[in-house]
């Protein structure tokens, strides 16, 4: 490597300058701060755990995105987080003592092996919440609520959801009874929306005709809310995806009444994190931008491999993808230039105007003052220091 070299950074990893860094950090305080509004308390995961405790419980996809090294001490796996949800099951099962809800916020870093599009950095800033221990439809309402609420603090005008629910497609499957291989074969064809080969494998696969007709419209049922209502006559008799349509229409109606604004849109062919969630699925999108900015959904079974298993429901807001939308406010904040001395007078003046939340910055006689942000000096007039405006 060349000394031209030293300064490049891998693929997909990027440093963030301090406008962006102010930008960022003020979004994560401002939504650490809505969260604990509501209830939710913060914690801080570590970086890495054992791959034991870390990847267990989210399939298969997160085990893909975990970067793995050797702990020197116990000569254990470890993984470097590429998710905070597992991190904080695990302490809902054993840090905790709370028979009834808990509810948990969190913000900081992940880290992924590979891009989740071409444009994503590998070292995405997240916030989230998580809320425990309670089954009810009430808590996905107040989740989703919450999404909406992140999305209106990062400054997006238009606040658009994707809805959609996993156990119509799992109540699909049952009623066909699919083998895992090829539950998996339609999932794959279902995310990529491809008719033509969703259609030769129904044609070859399901023998029923009704239960045909289920899957080959499954990629069709997206759209407004009209469509759960196309849905249940669809679905008449298969009491499963009965049901879940019903949580979305509940979820639908009270968030239309919380949230006139926000555009609901649903697909219930839409299986992100069909692997481990199970019920409700959500994802926000923002314009301009291909990819998901948040997403969450139910996740009753996670806390089963720590012992405990609890009911559970949240979503994880991307901070960094939300920064390069160039919605977060770049503001420049003006600094006190001073050249020091040992004067205990001028000591005094620098902390009091620092304790006041000032910037002052020491600096030497021939320093570049607007290379370094400063608007203003601290000089010694008539016996007092004051501070002068600079031109």
């Amino acid at each position: 490597m060349t000394y031209a070299d030293r300064w490049l950074l891998p693929d997909g990893v990027e440093e963030i300058l301090p406008a962006e860094a102010k930008a960022i950090d003020t979004l994560r305080r401002r939504l650490l701060d809505l969260y604990s509004t509501w209830g939710y308390d913060m914690v801080i995961p570590p970086l890495l755990e054992y791959t034991d405790s870390l990847l267990i419980g989210l399939g298969r996809d997160v085990d893909l995105l975990t970067f793995k090294v050797t702990d020197q001490l116990s000569g254990r796996t470890l993984g470097i987080r590429a998710d905070i949800t597992p991190q904080t099951a695990r302490m809902d099962a054993h840090s905790f003592h709370r028979a009834g809800a808990n509810r948990l916020c969190y913000a900081g870093h992940v880290v992924h092996t590979r891009p989740k599009n071409p444009l994503a950095t590998r070292t995405p800033i997240q916030a989230g919440l998580e809320l425990y221990g309670e089954p009810s439809i009430a808590a996905d309402i107040e989740v989703v609520s919450l999404l909406l609420e992140s999305l209106r603090v990062a400054g997006l005008a238009r606040q658009h959801i994707d809805l959609g629910h996993v156990g119509i497609y799992r109540a699909i499957a049952t009623s066909a009874g699919l083998t895992k291989i090829q539950e998996e074969t339609f999932f794959e064809l279902l995310q990529r929306k491809a008719m033509t080969e969703i259609c030769t494998w129904v044609e070859s696969t399901i023998r029923q005709p009704a239960i045909a007709d289920l899957f080959l419209a499954l990629p069709g049922l997206a759209g407004d809310k009209s469509v759960l209502q196309k849905a249940r006559t669809l679905f008449a008799g298969l009491d499963d995806a009965l049901y879940a349509v019903d949580q979305l229409a509940q979820v639908a109606d009270v968030i239309e009444q919380r949230y006139p604004a926000a555009e609901l849109y649903f697909d219930l062919g839409e299986l992100r994190g069909y692997h481990y969630l199970t019920g409700m699925v959500f994802a926000a999108f923002a314009p301009g931008y291909g990819n998901p900015i948040a997403s969450g959904g139910r996740y009753d079974h996670i806390g089963e491999v720590f012992g405990r298993a609890r009911p559970a429901t949240g979503f994880a807001v991307d901070i960094t993808a939300i920064s390069k939308l160039g919605l977060l406010p770049r503001t420049f904040i003006g600094a006190i230039a001073v050249v020091e001395s040992n004067d205990q007078l001028q000591w005094q003046k620098i902390s009091e105007l620092r304790s006041l939340g000032e910037r002052v910055i020491s600096v030497g006689a021939s320093a570049d003052l607007s290379e370094l942000g400063c608007d203003r000096v601290l000089v010694l007039q008539d016996g007092h220091y004051q501070i002068q405006r600079l031109n």
